[in-house]
């Protein structure tokens, strides 16, 4: 699975916070709303705060790190 997001924090070493936005409907008023998750992910490209990532998952590395940054998209 790989997702697209926004680098929010690096102060951990080697793993990067990620948050990944997406849009979804409501059930019942079918308006769109914007749902916002975020991920640690381990970072071995030493990505800067604000750079646009492309993250797929991979197996566990720890307890929260269940993905990996494939590639940097944007600054």
């Amino acid at each position: 699975m790989e997702l697209v997001g926004k680098v929010v924090g690096t102060k951990m070493q080697k793993t990067a916070l990620v948050e990944v936005e997406r849009l979804v409907a409501h059930p019942l008023y079918k308006k769109r709303i914007r749902k916002v998750k975020k991920y640690q992910v381990h970072d071995d490209l030493e990505v800067n705060i604000g750079d646009r990532v492309k993250i797929e998952s991979c197996r566990p590395i720890s307890k929260n790190k269940h993905f990996k940054i494939k590639e940097v998209i944007g600054k």
